[in-house]
């Protein structure tokens, strides 16, 4: 399916994408900010557009999606901080695309709303229709945003869907996404060490996993019996509660600060609706949740509290900044023992003939500098002057060293080559730290590389698929189906399940005619198969085949029942149904959007052979059956009776002719009486012998024994002849 995706960036937006993508959907993003803010991984494209801007309705008829999903109370686009500004914004948003929406004439919209368009307390669960308390500006632009939403359902008919969750809860990645009450608890009680609850505040969780899959099970529905649905565990639970398990998983040493106050207040959304229609397994509850964004916090502390919070406590910090003081002074802890020795070194080449002209101090202060850079250059220089000078008193005083311009010139060349060595090492790793945060940069331009790569290769070899299989191509179908107009007119309706079961490339495909508003008779059939339903059929019983073609959609059997075709669709003429083609014979991966637009262009293309046929059938009608009566002339009924017999012998009708003696010769009152005992797709004529004959159509000889018994009770006597029916 192509799903329109509409909101800014955030957690909940990222899993909605996640859980589309594992299920093979094509997603598209409408942004609602026209500068690229945020990052959309794996969708099929982007656009970036405000939501009041004029060209929305271009966006929805460039996508043509099935399922349309507002962000609403989850759209991370609205700063709710201005809530005067914000509000207008979001109505105004919403309104525009429920127009470009209702100008499809197709697909689902899905709003996203929650708990917070009510805030006083309701002894019992919430249900779906319990009328808004909303206090704030943004809970009352959400509770307005719903009732738009069952407006428009309600005025035009459009398949609207309200989905309101109850307290939604994911693990935070870092102090952005924490807005909820489980993740701000424990962000409380890692920064302050307590938490402030009231236990009179009483509400129920869901989980991110758990809501995604409700979600997806109502977007991949075909039918649905209400417009609003709350999403929650109904798992009613105290704010105490909830700090108790946070204690639990992070340390007797966080303190619950009990600030009870006022009256009860409960808000717990009822999920029976949901769990009635579409069955309902919460997987992770209320301890499972608190537990694992407990555990994830503590993990990633840093991520969410700074140094200096209290929640740390002063053991916390004390160690915190002593292990910053340790980092600090272990290069000088490691330049004073790697001093010894060298110190060692340098004394004993003084006297050695192979190593008096070799000065460990300068290789000493060389290593250092390439290593830690100048600080430390600068820190072993000063290391080896002082052990240069102890050495020199051992034979002289220390204002002889002094007085010594080679300790000078020393010295000099010592700290000139360990700064410059130092500089370059440091210049060096700034490069190297440069170089690596322009590669992190690229990295990410890199992955956006990739993604609109990705986009970019589906959309080649869908195009590639539309050009190597020609017989995809609209032009290629018209040219198939235009076949039709070289057979009589009493031939195209079987002709066309043969052309249908070609282009659909589908050896079970069946064509029925409407008779009124509930029965349908079959046609035309090229197997077995295709004749389950049998030859005359309540259509109005199908269930959801029956509301796919109501809604002129195109069913496709995504369950994969025995009783219904594998895809089904209705042509119409001035808003009544027709003709129902029904294809059996699909591999599950052929069951797809694209097929089933392929069989919305096959039948309005056979539907045009069609309607050309029975013109020509109607202009001719005078000509075609005998004065005042219901009896087909001779040349007609051996046209019909050709064109039955030859669609037979190719299997794709069953067809019986009967033979009906009228001994007093008066046709007229003979088609009177005996056309009250057929059915509309049943023929009287006559043929060469002069003798009244009947085409019984779908019938085989065992059913035409039924028929002849009622000709006997009105009068006249019938036989089924061998050499007619052979």
């Amino acid at each position: 399916m192509n799903v329109l995706l509409i909101g800014g960036a955030g957690y909940v937006m990222d899993a909605i994408i996640n859980k589309l993508n594992k299920e093979g959907h094509r997603i598209y993003i409408l942004t609602g900010n026209k500068y690229k803010v945020g990052k959309y991984r794996m969708v099929y494209e982007k656009y970036h557009f405000p939501y009041d801007s004029d060209c929305i309705k271009e966006v929805f008829d460039s996508v043509n999606p099935d399922i349309t999903i507002f962000a609403g109370a989850f759209d991370s686009n609205f700063n709710w901080n201005q809530v005067r500004n914000e509000s207008v914004r979001f109505s105004s948003g919403l309104v525009n695309t429920l127009i470009a929406f209702s100008l499809l004439k197709h697909g689902r919209f899905i709003y996203l709303s929650s708990e917070e368009v009510y805030s006083e307390s309701y002894p019992d669960d919430i249900v779906e229709g319990e009328m808004f308390t909303a206090i704030s500006f943004r809970a009352m632009a959400l509770a307005q945003g719903e009732t738009v939403c069952r407006n428009y359902h309600q005025t035009m008919g459009l398949d609207v869907v309200v989905l309101r969750l109850d307290h939604l809860v994911d693990i935070p990645k870092n102090k952005s996404d924490v807005n909820e009450i489980c993740s701000k608890m424990c962000m409380e009680a890692l920064k302050s060490g307590k938490i402030s609850v009231n236990e009179k505040n009483i509400i129920s969780m869901v989980f991110m996993s758990d809501a995604m899959e409700f979600v997806y099970r109502i977007l991949s529905m075909n039918t649905h019996k209400h417009t609003v649905y709350n999403i929650g565990s109904s798992e009613a639970v105290s704010e105490m509660h909830i700090a108790q398990l946070i204690q639990k998983v992070l340390g007797n040493s966080i303190s619950i600060i009990d600030n009870t106050t006022g009256n009860d207040k409960k808000i717990v959304l009822s999920n029976l609706r949901f769990k009635e229609e579409f069955g309902l397994t919460i997987l992770n509850h209320t301890e499972e949740i608190v537990q694992k964004v407990a555990v994830y916090m503590k993990r990633h502390v840093n991520s969410f509290v700074d140094l200096d919070d209290e929640g740390r406590g002063f053991f916390g910090k004390t160690v915190q900044k002593f292990k910053v003081i340790i980092s600090a002074l272990i290069p000088f802890a490691e330049n004073m023992v790697c001093f010894i020795p060298f110190f060692m070194l340098n004394n004993r080449a003084v006297g050695s003939t192979y190593f008096a002209n070799l000065d460990f101090y300068l290789l000493y202060v060389l290593i250092f500098a390439i290593v830690y850079g100048q600080q430390q250059a600068t820190f072993s220089a000063i290391m080896a002057v002082l052990g240069y000078c102890f050495r020199q008193m051992y034979n002289r005083s220390g204002f002889e060293v002094m007085l010594d311009y080679n300790t000078y010139v020393w010295i000099a060349q010592l700290f000139i080559l360990g700064l410059v060595v130092g500089y370059m090492s440091d210049r060096l790793k700034m490069i190297k730290g440069e170089g690596e945060t322009e590669i992190n940069y690229l990295s990410d331009q890199l992955y956006d590389i990739q993604d609109i790569n990705t986009s970019s290769i589906r959309m080649k070899n869908v195009l590639e698929t539309q050009i190597v299989n020609q017989n995809d191509s609209v032009g290629k179908i018209y040219e198939v189906i235009s076949g039709l107009d070289k057979y009589e007119p009493e031939e195209v309706l079987f002709q066309a399940a043969e052309v249908l079961s070609h282009l659909m490339n589908s050896e079970d495909v069946a064509i029925y005619t409407v008779v009124n508003r509930s029965y349908a008779r079959i046609i035309s059939a090229t197997s077995q198969k295709a004749r389950e339903l049998g030859n005359s059929i309540e259509y109005t019983t199908l269930g959801d085949m029956y509301e796919d073609l109501k809604q002129r959609r195109v069913f496709i059997n995504k369950k994969l029942e025995d009783k219904y075709p594998l895809m089904a669709n209705a042509i119409y003429s001035e808003d009544e149904m027709q003709i129902i083609f029904m294809v059996w014979g699909l591999p599950w991966e052929r069951m797809t959007l694209s097929q089933s637009n392929m069989l919305i262009v096959i039948g309005y293309l056979i539907q045009n052979a069609v309607v050309r046929a029975n013109r020509y059938m109607g202009a001719l009608v005078n000509k075609r059956y005998m004065e005042g009566t219901n009896i087909l002339e001779m040349s007609a009924f051996q046209s019909l009776m050709k064109a039955y017999l030859s669609a037979s012998k190719k299997g794709l009708t069953i067809c019986t002719i009967v033979r009906i003696d009228v001994l007093d010769k008066n046709f007229e009152k003979a088609g009177e009486l005996l056309g009250a005992k057929l059915r509309n797709s049943d023929y009287l004529g006559k043929l060469e012998d002069g003798k009244l004959y009947a085409l019984l159509s779908n019938t085989g000889r065992n059913d035409a024994n039924f028929v002849i018994n009622r000709f006997r009770e009105a009068g006249y006597k019938s036989s089924i002849p061998e050499e007619l029916n052979a």
